[in-house]
C-alpha cells in the first residue's frame, strides 16, 4: 500500500477529507518518532507497540571484495505486535 492509498483509505474510513487524513497520519508518525527518539515506548492496546533498540558497532564484510568494514552503532525502530493483532492475523492458530 502506498502513502496515497493509505491516505485514501483513512479518509474514507474516518469520513474526513484527504487533507485532514494526511495531516492526522503525518502527526501520528511525527509523535511516534519524537517519543521513541527519547527512548520511550508508544503502545496501542490491541495493535502493538513501537520502541527503539540500540545496535552495537560491529565488523562486517564487503560482499564484493570480502574486506572487513566497520558498521557503526545505530538506533533502530522496532514494532511488536500485540497478542490481539497476532490472533487476528492468524485465526486458525490455536
Amino acid at each position: 500500500m502506498t502513502k496515497a492509498e493509505l491516505i485514501d483509505a483513512v479518509s474514507q474510513k474516518a469520513n474526513v477529507s484527504k487533507a485532514d487524513a494526511e495531516r492526522t497520519v503525518a502527526a501520528f508518525f511525527d509523535v511516534v518518532i519524537e517519543i521513541t527518539k527519547n527512548g520511550d515506548k508508544v503502545a496501542w492496546p490491541g495493535f502493538g507497540s513501537f520502541s527503539t533498540t540500540k545496535r552495537k558497532a560491529r565488523t562486517g564484510r564487503n560482499p564484493q571484495t570480502g574486506a572487513a568494514v566497520t558498521v557503526p552503532a545505530s538506533t533502530a525502530m522496532k514494532f511488536s505486535a500485540s497478542s490481539t493483532l497476532k490472533a487476528e492475523l492468524n485465526p486458525n492458530r490455536k
